[in-house]
């Protein structure tokens, strides 16, 4: 979407604010994304290729690998955000020494928690969205009986038309792992739900959130012998990707972020059982034993590609990941399982830093000073320091462009040509031949 002084306005002052201050501080904005996206349209378009698929009851799984700072989580937020617009149901989390796929202290349980603690939809973006889910498919059903057969809400008949569909709606569930208790606690909560049992209610939820520690707990309040445990906590995704499926959402995506917390795993029987988990998720998405579900995991290249730590020190899944022969810079395959992030360009950068003067100067009311030339001596500077053709990331680029535009505001006798001409900002300038003549050619593209 391209900013223009007519179409800037647009922008709630609430959004600019959450995504310059996001910025600024090296994290991905969760919301206005769709005002400062530049490049990945290929990687956007195969990851939403796969969305389709999955609301016709298939299944995908996927790896982002970059570099720190390269714009993976800015991507995973992208496509999250995109699906939730189109009716589907959303979890994210990130992986920590305390959140793993596997653990002896109930890591994996905890990324379960994570997971549900910040499900979302389109109407309540932010997470914890779990709650209502339950009631509009109530609402959905209670809709249908008054709809369809005719009964009204205060006929007899109403509870027990109601209960008939539920239960035809989740019979399906009850032919999956753990699909008996699982429909049960739906049954459960509607009853309660009905008869306006918050305390109810609330266990049910507890349980769905994984917060019951015992069986004899959850057997004394809910009447149900199983719980959420580290072991079997993705079998309960799966049910609540087809759960949502039969609420009236499309489907789920689950994004989990930081997987070099895995590769940071000190001992080895430990890192394989997290390696296991990812090649169980794999296989059921792949061999359609999950329906109505995606899966993206993203993570450096190292702690993908090490073969002694990595995800290809695992046999199984280095065997069903490693690239083929073909695949090369500027010839990617992006219907493979990994999708590697190359580097934004110096002219994507500069679009990108267009739109974020254009927010800037929105937010904080006044009119942009930094004009054209401003923006290709910034980027000629910033992809001509020594390394930048390895090192420099979009982060560090749009950290030092905000900086830019928050000192020309405080300060606007400031003269911007003389800022980034001075030694402070030009400091590490590379006056290496190769790097020079990048910059020119770049200049030629802008000029």
């Amino acid at each position: 979407m391209e900013q223009t002084p007519q179409n800037r306005r647009k922008i709630p002052k609430r959004v600019a604010q959450a995504v310059i201050s996001s910025l600024k501080g090296g994290v991905v904005p969760r919301i206005g994304l769709p005002y400062i996206t530049v490049g990945r349209s290929s990687e956007i378009e195969a990851l939403l290729r796969d969305v389709e698929i999955i609301g016709e009851g298939g299944a995908s799984f996927r790896f982002i690998v970059g570099r720190y700072g390269s714009g993976k989580s800015f991507l995973l937020q992208t496509i999250r955000n995109n699906v939730m617009e189109k009716g589907f149901v959303v979890m994210d989390a990130d992986l920590s020494p305390e959140r793993r796929l596997q653990g002896t202290r109930g890591q994996g349980l905890a990324t379960y928690r994570e997971l549900i603690g910040n499900l979302a939809t389109k109407t309540k973006p932010e997470g914890g969205a779990l709650t209502l889910v339950l009631e509009r498919w109530i609402g959905a059903v209670q809709n249908t009986v008054t709809e369809s057969d005719g009964i009204e809400p205060g006929d007899a008949a109403f509870q027990e038309a109601v209960e008939k569909r539920i239960r035809d709606v989740i019979k399906s569930l009850s032919e999956m792992v753990h699909g008996f208790d699982f429909a049960r606690l739906i049954t459960l909560y509607y009853r309660a739900f009905l008869a306006d049992d918050d305390e109810t209610r609330d266990m049910v939820i507890r349980w769905f959130r994984g917060e019951y520690a015992t069986r004899t707990e959850a057997r004394r309040d809910l009447g149900v012998n199983a719980i959420i445990t580290d072991d079997d906590w993705y079998d309960y995704l799966k049910l609540f990707a087809m759960f949502f499926r039969l609420a009236g959402y499309r489907g789920m995506l689950i994004f989990i972020d930081e997987l070099v917390n895995i590769y940071k795993i000190p001992q080895s029987i430990a890192r394989n059982n997290n390696y296991e988990k990812i090649l169980t998720m794999y296989n059921d998405t792949l061999q359609g034993k999950a329906q109505y579900l995606g899966i993206l995991m993203s993570g450096t290249p190292q702690c993908v590609e090490d073969t002694r730590r990595g995800i290809y020190s695992y046999e199984a899944l280095r065997s069903r990941l490693q690239e083929g022969k073909f695949s090369r810079e500027g010839t990617r395959d992006l219907l493979s399982p990994v999708i590697r992030l190359e580097p934004l360009s110096s002219e994507e950068m500069m679009v990108l830093c267009e739109k974020l003067s254009d927010m800037h100067a929105f937010l904080y009311g006044y009119e942009r000073t930094i004009d054209t030339p401003d923006l290709v001596t910034f980027i000629r500077i910033e992809y001509g320091r020594i390394g930048s053709d390895t090192h420099i990331t979009p982060r560090e680029v749009i950290r030092d462009f905000i900086e830019l535009l928050d000192i020309v505001y405080q300060h606007p006798q400031t003269d911007v040509t003389a800022l980034l001409e001075s030694d402070e900002f030009s400091y590490a300038r590379s006056d290496d031949a190769g790097n020079d003549e990048a910059g020119d050619e770049f200049a030629d593209f802008i000029l």
